[in-house]
């Protein structure tokens, strides 16, 4: 991170055409998309408009953008490009892996997940004991909302085939330290799948570093179209069952698990996500000669510098309320958590707080967000109808979360 540059809020905002006076604190579901990304699927559907692959110039630069799009992600996240594949959800894609990962489980094989993890990440790895596969469950502390790695140590044995957790909750907004646990879990002889879709907007990604698996993340997420990735090694896409057509070998990694290929609209604009994080490095960084992966690093920090300050602004707020819970830790430490907070407050429904701040132009939602196991857990379905979810990204301003904070503290 560079203390002596700051983001410049009117040059981001800038970017995203859909920008408007409602303040928007829904970021976990999706982020408002950049008009780089807009003005690159426009093009393609205006003027290109044709399959990858055949001779005429459109087709041609229709390929060269499927192939772009593959590029910029691999690099983004410091893979290679057969190891990258684009779905059009999270969910889709670990369906889809776990059925190719069938084979490699007997009964007994054990897989570990969490009940805290997004049901992305969760459903299609405990379907595996229709296969015998005996499911584990890395429980959260019901007191702090944490994963405690002591208590996965307790769970990983010579049994464990695969450990699937979050890099970060989209409900705690816990960071995970992936790396350290990742080493455990190839230590105990098992794989690990790891889902980044709450991580990836706020942070540099790198499979490398972490010595994931597997990882997933959702692209319109990250600024992008509602598209999304899977990362696996190439040695384990190479040895899952093929799940297209029976013409694509074993070896055609990773179109043999690209079931009905990819949509070719929308991949056109993920370079757009490249594009707008250049175009943010460029105006902050002018002239500088870093390679993608140092400018992702220092715009991420940029980000994470603008998320820590609103995040203390709304964690202190939360703190000042002695009837209000939040769920995991109450800190806007960008060290521990990404700026997604969820509460509860004493006898009260969830769902009235999004309702009553429709009146201030302020979006936020009520509900489990598929994170159906922890709300289940900590009874907060039964007692709160779920929790109440506010998440900002980079493009939020300290006066929208003032707006928020005001809106909020007329109905604590």
């Amino acid at each position: 991170m560079t203390a002596s540059v700051s983001l410049d809020l009117d040059f981001v905002r800038g970017q995203f055409p859909a920008m408007n006076d409602w303040a928007y604190f829904d970021n976990a579901g999706g982020s408002m998309v950049p008009r780089t990304v807009v003005d690159r699927i426009t093009a393609n559907l205006s003027e290109t408009r044709m399959q990858p692959g055949g001779g005429s110039p459109y087709a041609r630069r229709a390929n060269e953008s499927h192939e772009l799009a593959i590029a910029n992600m691999a690099e983004m996240i410091n893979a290679d490009t057969d190891e990258v594949m684009i779905g059009g959800s999270t969910t889709i894609n670990m369906y889809v892996l776990a059925h190719a990962l069938r084979p490699w489980f007997s009964p007994g094989d054990e897989v570990i997940v969490t009940n805290l993890d997004h049901e992305a990440n969760n459903g299609a790895w405990r379907r595996l004991t229709e296969v015998g596969a005996v499911v584990r469950e890395w429980q959260v502390n019901t007191e702090t909302c944490e994963l405690e790695v002591a208590d996965l140590e307790a769970l990983l044995n010579e049994r464990t085939k695969l450990v699937c957790f979050t890099h970060c909750s989209n409900i705690t907004g816990t960071i995970h330290d992936v790396a350290p646990i990742v080493k455990k879990i190839h230590d105990a002889g098992a794989l690990a799948c790891v889902d980044a879709v709450a991580y990836s907007p706020h942070r540099r990604l790198d499979v490398k570093e972490t010595d994931v698996d597997f990882y997933a993340l959702s692209l319109y997420k990250l600024y992008g179209p509602h598209q999304s990735l899977l990362y696996g090694k190439h040695q384990h896409l190479l040895a899952a069952k093929g799940q297209n057509h029976y013409f694509k070998t074993e070896e055609d990694i990773p179109d043999k698990l690209d079931l009905g290929g990819v949509n070719h609209d929308l991949m056109a604009g993920i370079p757009g996500i490249v594009e707008y994080f250049d175009l943010v490095h460029e105006h902050h960084f002018p002239g500088s000669n870093a390679d993608l992966r140092e400018r992702l690093g220092e715009v991420f920090g940029l980000f994470a510098a603008q998320e820590e300050n609103l995040a203390s602004r709304f964690a202190d707020f939360l703190n000042s309320k002695p009837n209000l819970r939040v769920i995991g830790a109450a800190t806007g430490d960008a060290t521990k958590r990404a700026p997604t907070f969820a509460f509860v407050v004493d006898g009260r429904d969830s769902t009235e707080f999004p309702e009553h701040m429709l009146k201030h132009k302020v979006s936020i939602l009520a509900d489990d967000f598929y994170a159906a196991r922890l709300i289940d857990a900590l009874d907060l379905r039964r007692t709160h109808n779920g929790v109440v979810r506010c998440s900002m990204v980079h493009y939020n301003t300290m006066d929208e979360v003032d707006r928020l904070i005001a809106g909020l503290d007329e109905i604590i």
